[in-house]
């Protein structure tokens, strides 16, 4: 018992013994390290603030300018972290070689991220869209909330969040409406009806609507002739966070404005005729 008391005092001592040396010996260059890193973390965030207020006096889009903030700042800190890292006299030529055998390995294992990175990096710089404008893709549409790196995000009216790798978007066919989403209709009027008029009133109802947008103005007129019916093709644009609610809406008063102005709309109607045998 008492020999191993023993032991375990040495091991303490020793270990004790080690803790002052190194102190002793690195103390300076642990707190200079130290130093070092909180003043580049405080200039790496002061200068990226810098940076972005300069890029938003420019009209910057928001995408670009907070990519072009964050690259700033990744820049700062690894130069400080290098100036850091020689107060120990760590040589980085070792240091570089093993980061960039890492950096190859992980590229080869992970090159889905790698290419989402690789896209996202491209929607930053070339924008084919931006935050608020409303894409199609894929059979997803939806407003931009978010382009980050690896993902874009969607919200849609309903509130749900669509996350798309970016791998996805890029050399896809996109459909960019900004802030607006098309309505499509047809009114089928009967034939007895007049078609102009029915025209006029569909077109001041829509302009009365001032969540209709005035540019690209609504599109109304002909669009088919149906077995009973004239078909009044109705194409206005909406935005796309109230798409349903302003749709039906639009629709409810298109309606009230046909029955006010004596407007007919037909049943589907088919002649039977009865042979005798």
């Amino acid at each position: 018992m008492e020999n191993t008391l023993k032991e375990e005092l040495e091991t303490a001592t020793r270990v004790y013994s080690l803790l002052v040396d190194f102190f002793v010996t690195y103390s300076f260059q642990v707190m200079g390290a130290i130093l070092i890193l909180l003043i580049g973390y405080f200039l790496a965030r002061y200068v990226s603030r810098v940076v972005l207020r300069l890029c938003e006096k420019k009209g910057l889009d928001i995408t670009l300018r907070l990519f072009i903030g964050r690259v700033i700042y990744l820049v700062v800190m690894v130069c400080f972290v290098i100036i850091s890292l020689g107060k120990f006299g760590i040589s980085l030529t070792p240091f570089l070689a093993a980061v960039g055998a890492l950096a190859l390995g992980a590229g080869m294992a992970l090159q889905g991220l790698v290419s989402n990175y690789g896209a996202g990096l491209s929607i930053i710089l070339t924008r084919p869209f931006v935050v608020g404008n409303t894409i199609k893709v894929q059979d997803v549409s939806g407003v931009v909330e978010e382009i980050k790196l690896a993902t874009t995000i969607l919200v849609t009216e309903d509130g749900e969040e669509i996350t798309i790798p970016n791998k996805h978007i890029i050399g896809e066919i996109l459909h960019n409406s900004f802030e607006y989403r098309v309505v499509e209709n047809i009114v089928g009027i009967d034939y007895s009806s007049d078609s102009d008029a029915a025209i006029k009133i569909i077109q001041d109802s829509l302009a009365s609507l001032e969540f209709v947008a005035k540019e690209p103005s609504p599109q109304v007129g002909i669009d088919g002739f149906g077995e009973s019916s004239i078909d009044i093709g109705v194409r206005f644009w909406v935005p796309t966070r109230s798409f349903f609610k302003s749709k039906y809406q639009a629709n409810n008063t298109i309606w009230q404005a046909l029955q006010a102005g004596g407007i007919q709309i037909p049943f589907p109607r088919r002649d039977v005729k009865l042979l005798e045998k």
